[in-house]
Parts: C-alpha cells; sequence; structure tokens
C-alpha cells in the first residue's frame, strides 16, 4: 500500500437539492469503476461479466464492495457469508482484471475474529489487492477498532486513515465511524480533517480525487444517522479540484448527488437491504419476501461524463 506522505440550504424534505441528480437503486454485487481522463465511471458487476464496457480505453480499473456484515444470519439474508462469496465469484468471472478492490467498511458484523477470518478467505479468492476503511460494525471489539487495524490498517494513521496515487488519481480512505454524534452521525474528528488538509495541500487542482469512506458525506437522512456531521469541513479542502468522486456504504442501496466537480455514490450491500428513507420508521435490516432478494441485489450502471449534465444511472436487478 503506497502512502502519500503527510507534512509537518437543503429543500423541505433533507435530500433535495438544486443543481444535482440523486437516483436509489438496490443492488448487491459490487460495482465496477474506471478511471479514464481524469473521470471516473462504474459499472454493475453483472453487465461487466456480459462484457458491455463503458467505450473507450481507460488506464485502469478498480472495484468497490460495501457492507458484506460476515456474520450475520437474521431473516433479511440467513447467510451473508453466502451472498459475499457470490459477489467474489463475479469478481473472478470479469473478462478484465480491475487493479484493485475497495471495501468500504462493514465487513464483519460484530467484529467478532471469525467473522473476520471468514471474511479473509473469502476476499482473498478475489487475488487482487484490497483497500480497506472501517464500518461502525468493524470496531465493536474491547479495543475499539484494535482487531480491525491489526488486520487492515498497516500504515494507515489515527484510526485507520491514508492515502495512495494509482496512474495520476489521489485515492484518500477517511474514517468517519469513530465517536459517532447524537443519532448515528459520522464524524472525522479534528485531526484527520487537518490531516486530509495537508495530505491535499501539495496536489495540483487538475488532480483527480476520490474519496472513499464508510457513512456518506453528505446528509442523506439526518434522523437515521445517514451523514457526516463534519463532512462539509472534508469537503471543503475537496472544492478547488476539478473532479472528486466520493465513495460510501453504510445505506445498503445507491443514491447518487452531484455537486459542483463532486460526485457522491453510495453502493449497495452483499449482505441485505435497507429501506429508502421515508418509508420506514427506522433504518435496519430489511426482510423482503421469500424468493425476493436476489431481484434486489442487481446492479447500477453509472456513467460521468464532462461538463455540467447529470449523471446516467440505470438500475437492473439481476432477476425479475
Amino acid at each position: 500500500m503506497r502512502h502519500h506522505d503527510d507534512d509537518p440550504k437543503l429543500d423541505a424534505d433533507g435530500i433535495a437539492r438544486r443543481g444535482f441528480l440523486e437516483c436509489m437503486a438496490w443492488a448487491g454485487t459490487g460495482v465496477l469503476w474506471s478511471i479514464g481522463g481524469g473521470l471516473p465511471s462504474s459499472l454493475g458487476l453483472t453487465r461487466a461479466l456480459a462484457a458491455e464496457a463503458p467505450t473507450g480505453a481507460a488506464p485502469f480499473t478498480f472495484l468497490q464492495i460495501s457492507d458484506s456484515h460476515v456474520g450475520f444470519d437474521k431473516p433479511a439474508n440467513p447467510d451473508a457469508t453466502a451472498t459475499l462469496r457470490e459477489a467474489v465469484g463475479r469478481i473472478a468471472g470479469l473478462p478484465v482484471k480491475p487493479s484493485f478492490v475497495i471495501h468500504t467498511g462493514d465487513i464483519s458484523h460484530l467484529s467478532k475474529d471469525k467473522e473476520f477470518d471468514d471474511a479473509d478467505q473469502i476476499l482473498r479468492e478475489v487475488g487482487l489487492p484490497m483497500f480497506f476503511v472501517p464500518g461502525e460494525h468493524d470496531l465493536l471489539d474491547e479495543g475499539r477498532g484494535k482487531s480491525y487495524l491489526a488486520r487492515y490498517g498497516k500504515g494507515s494513521r489515527g484510526a485507520g486513515w491514508y492515502s495512495f496515487d494509482q496512474n495520476g488519481v489521489h485515492f484518500v480512505g477517511l474514517v468517519n465511524v469513530v465517536d459517532l454524534k447524537a443519532g448515528g452521525l459520522g464524524n472525522l474528528g479534528a485531526d484527520q480533517i487537518a490531516w486530509l488538509e495537508r495530505d491535499l495541500a501539495g496536489l495540483p487542482s487538475s488532480t483527480p480525487i476520490v474519496v472513499f469512506a464508510h457513512i456518506p458525506l453528505w446528509t442523506v437522512a439526518a434522523e437515521w444517522g445517514w451523514g457526516t456531521a463534519d463532512g462539509a469541513q472534508a469537503l471543503g479542502h475537496l472544492k478547488r479540484f476539478g473532479s472528486v468522486t466520493v465513495l460510501n456504504g453504510h445505506i445498503h442501496q445507491v443514491m447518487q448527488k452531484i455537486e459542483g466537480n463532486v460526485t457522491f455514490h453510495t453502493a449497495r450491500s452483499t449482505a441485505f437491504p435497507q429501506p429508502v428513507p421515508g418509508t420506514a420508521p427506522s433504518p435496519g435490516p430489511l426482510k423482503v419476501p421469500a424468493g425476493e432478494l436476489r431481484k434486489l441485489l442487481g446492479i447500477a450502471t453509472v456513467d460521468v461524463v464532462s461538463g455540467d449534465g447529470p449523471l446516467a444511472i440505470v438500475d437492473r436487478p439481476l432477476a425479475g
């Protein structure tokens, strides 16, 4: 893992806002990302398996998976390990190997050693370098993340944040699941935000930036804790860059927002869906009728283009 040197008004619904597009879709197998000319685009794994890749050559591709919740066995999905293995099998079947995989947290469900061991055994089958950030479910051990850091945090700083560069793109892994705020809102903290400012300081504004963290950096549903209390401070350090993509998990559904040069994209879980904000009294595992789960495990095709146009998102479920 290569790290960057560390130098000494919302509308009434709480989501809608002029100048951006939101689109939600259920899916469950991960996203294949491509970087071309500094512009990232994503492709659901099912479509990628069919070799329906975006036109034009890209310098490299990478994958995002999230919220594996290995150890979860409740009615919403009695075997989250099996669906993670299914996702990994799809990755193995890709016609073009990605350069690496990003996992945006909640690898485990209860931070147990066996859950981490089981997850590691499955993820090892990907056969690619992997980069991780923790979810709140990965920090439930008595050491508040000691097990996670021992496995996935080598070379990171603080609670596990770090950065690296790939083919001219700067990647930043942030941790916003420590010391959660009221209602479960994410929190980065002053130390991490100060580090982010130093990390970005020497980069020209033309550098494409990809930021990944577990909880969304923008407020999706404050009443459910789906947002980051000090996310705006971090985003303030990213405004000068021409191309910024922010990848998150946590909410177990695809939701997208474009604001200026920043594209926000949340990933689906490989374990279970959660309700759309406003459709249930609270978040949590969403049990669906028997035989429906894999209809909710599908794909989201995301095309990122230059200019002021919104992203085009098409949801295609795996079945039905």
